[in-house]
């Protein structure tokens, strides 16, 4: 008995081992892969290399992405059930194909937006950029879908390679990281303009962060190391502008907080007034009421 049913046995088993089989191996190779990825993205963060974690990172994703595509066609194709529905759908395929066509084109146009972001590299994970003028951060993740910006509230703004591929992009670190931070303060007419902008090119020269970003011929040539400029005659001040240089943004914010605070504590002791805007109020005496005039 146990021999006539033996054959039934091995066939009722052998599909659902073959198709563990292939989804385990599929769950292997994907994980092996993303380990052997993930030691090349750390090596090249150790290196400050964010042009190759980008390429990375995306590589990363669309490899695993292949690999479970692959092995669950594979896991399809071995039930013969599915192979017959597929044979029998094949006289629809094409509107099938163009119904899934339109479905995807927003995911089709993400996908080729994710692409030309890692070749061209408008941007790379790491960077500080804005888009638009009310969504600014770090990039943190580029993937197939949708790129991922850490704001400096550590949120996360989420926007579809599509939409961020037709967008204008500032990014402060493409190409050089170093930035250039206007220091703008105000002082009043009777105050000594040539005291005030001493103050605040000695201050910006004082400070740790401030890097010195002329070039050798600029050197040789005298240019000020930290020019400082009347930019505008206001309604109640003189407007005086510094143009100081850090090694990256987050260091050019933290010295442009820094010199507000350092330039006026300078300028209270040394007698330049910041001066407030001034208003005159003329208060009328109402007209008297006629019928208040007759005796």
């Amino acid at each position: 008995m146990s021999e006539l049913l033996s054959p039934y046995i091995s066939e009722v088993w052998h599909l659902p081992i073959l198709i563990g089989g292939i989804i385990l191996m599929t769950i292997v190779v994907a994980s092996v892969t993303t380990r052997i990825i993930n030691v090349m993205i750390r090596k090249n963060r150790e290196i400050e290399d964010n042009a190759d974690v980008t390429n990375l990172v995306f590589f990363k994703r669309s490899v695993i992405v292949l690999i479970y595509l692959t092995g669950i066609s594979f896991a399809i194709y071995m039930i013969p059930q599915l192979r017959v529905i597929a044979a029998s759908l094949l006289a629809g395929a094409g509107l099938f194909a163009i119904a899934i066509g339109f479905a995807s084109q927003a995911a089709l146009a993400n996908v080729i937006g994710g692409l030309f972001i890692v070749m061209f590299k408008p941007y790379k994970i790491g960077d500080r950029i804005q888009v638009r003028t009310d969504l600014s951060g770090v990039v943190e993740d580029i993937n197939l879908r949708h790129t991922v910006i850490r704001n400096f509230e550590n949120k996360r703004i989420i926007i579809p390679n599509s939409v961020i591929s037709n967008e204008v992009v500032v990014n402060s670190n493409y190409e050089d990281n170093k930035i250039c931070k206007w220091i703008d303060m105000g002082i009043s007419y009777d105050s000594d303009i040539d005291l005030a902008k001493s103050i605040m090119k000695d201050e910006i020269l004082k400070h740790p962060l401030f890097v010195d970003n002329r070039t050798e011929e600029q050197i040789e040539e005298g240019e000020d190391i930290v020019p400082v400029r009347v930019i505008m005659m206001g309604e109640s001040s003189v407007n005086l502008r510094a143009w100081s240089w850090a090694e990256n943004p987050p260091d050019a914010f933290v010295m442009g907080c820094d010199l507000l605070e350092s330039i006026k504590k300078r300028f209270d002791k040394e007698g330049i007034e910041i001066p407030f805007p001034h208003r005159t109020l003329v208060y009328k005496n109402p007209k008297p009421d006629s019928s208040e005039e007759m005796p």
